[in-house]
C-alpha cells in the first residue's frame, strides 16, 4: 500500500526492523507502561510481529510515531493461525466465502487527542481492504482492567452484537466469562466501551459472546468481527473518500 496522507499526518507500513521496534515501543507505552506492567526492554513484542504487516502513522514534520497497529490476511485454512485463534476457536470461520484481515495492537501515543489521526489509520485500514478484497476485518477488541464487573455495563450492551451462528466464535480460553452471565452493573456506572469497538460496532460489526480474560495484558477482550459487505453504505463513503486522499 502507498503512503497515505492528510494534514499533518501520514500513514504507511513500516520498511525496516528499526521501525517495526519503534512500534513495539509505543505499544509497550499504550499497553504496558500505561497499565503498571511496563518490561524491562521497554517493548511489546510477540512471533506474529514476524509475520504481520505493521501500520504506522506519523507526525510529518518531526517523524514522530503517533499511532500504530499490524494486520495480516488470512482465509478459511489459514484463519487457525491467526493471533486471535490463540483464545478463540474460530473454525466456523473457515467457512467463510473470502479473505480475512486481523487487525491487531492498534494503539495511539496517549499524548495525543487528535481525531485526525484515528480518521487517516481506519482510511488507511479501508484502502488495504479494498486493494486486498478483504470480505471480513476481525480482531481482539480489549477492555482496559480484567475484572469483569468493572465492564458488565458495557458487555451487557453487546449482547444484541453477538455473532450470528455461522461465523460465532466458540470458547476456547480457560478463563473467560459469557456475556449473558455477567452481572449488570448499575445503569450509567462502570467503565465505558473502548473506542476502537465503538468504531467496529457503528460498522456493523459484531462479537463473540464471551469475553476473554488476558491477565498478562491486564485486559479482557472480546473477538470483533466486521463483514465489509454489511458495513453502512454512508460510512463506506465516508472512509473511502479520506482513502483516496
Amino acid at each position: 500500500m502507498n503512503p497515505l496522507s492528510r494534514g499533518r499526518y501520514q500513514v504507511r507500513l513500516a520498511r525496516t526492523g528499526a521501525e517495526v521496534d519503534a512500534a513495539q515501543r509505543l505499544r509497550h507505552v499504550a499497553f504496558r507502561a500505561a497499565r503498571g506492567r511496563a518490561l524491562q526492554d521497554g517493548r511489546d513484542a510477540d512471533a506474529f510481529d514476524a509475520v504481520a504487516q505493521h501500520m504506522l502513522v506519523q507526525d510529518r514534520a518531526t517523524g514522530d510515531l503517533v499511532a500504530c497497529y499490524r494486520v495480516q490476511l488470512f482465509d478459511g485454512a489459514t484463519v487457525g493461525q491467526s493471533y486471535a485463534a490463540q483464545f478463540y476457536d474460530l473454525s466456523r470461520l473457515a467457512h467463510f466465502p473470502g479473505p480475512m484481515l486481523e487487525l491487531g495492537r492498534f494503539c495511539l501515543d496517549p499524548a495525543q487527542h487528535d481525531p485526525d489521526i484515528l480518521r487517516l489509520a481506519w482510511a488507511a485500514m479501508t484502502r488495504m481492504v479494498d486493494e486486498m478484497g478483504v470480505g471480513l476485518l476481525f480482531g481482539c477488541s480489549s477492555f482496559s482492567g480484567a475484572d469483569p464487573v468493572v465492564h458488565a455495563a458495557a458487555l451487557g450492551a453487546l449482547i444484541p452484537r453477538i455473532a450470528p451462528d455461522q461465523w460465532r466464535p466458540a470458547p476456547l480460553a480457560p478463563e473467560r466469562i459469557a456475556l449473558a452471565e455477567l452481572p449488570l452493573a448499575a445503569a450509567g456506572q462502570g467503565a465505558p466501551m473502548p473506542p476502537l469497538l465503538r468504531t467496529y460496532l457503528s460498522m456493523g460489526g459484531w462479537v463473540s459472546d464471551h469475553a476473554v480474560i488476558d491477565r498478562d495484558m491486564d485486559t479482557l477482550h472480546v473477538l470483533t468481527g466486521v463483514e465489509i459487505a454489511a458495513i453502512p453504505p454512508a460510512r463506506a463513503r465516508a472512509l473511502r473518500l479520506i482513502a483516496a486522499g
